[in-house]
């Protein structure tokens, strides 16, 4: 059964990355080295939960 894909908030992506620091995600962030984000309005970012998905597949392959 497939999950509904959820946009994600930055604590919550960090929370599922097994509490990566937010200066961690941020400067991965920098390096481009981190899942596709979308900055709303606010400033705030999001991560659609496929796109942390398919990021977290791309490193466990390139591992």
């Amino acid at each position: 059964m497939t999950r509904p894909d959820k946009l994600l908030t930055l604590p919550e992506v960090l929370d599922e990355l097994g509490g990566v620091s937010r200066r961690t995600f941020y400067r991965w962030r920098e390096l481009g080295r981190a899942p596709v984000c979308l900055r709303l309005p606010n400033d705030e970012l999001r991560v659609w939960r496929s796109d942390l998905m398919a990021w977290l597949d791309s490193l466990r392959r390139a591992s």
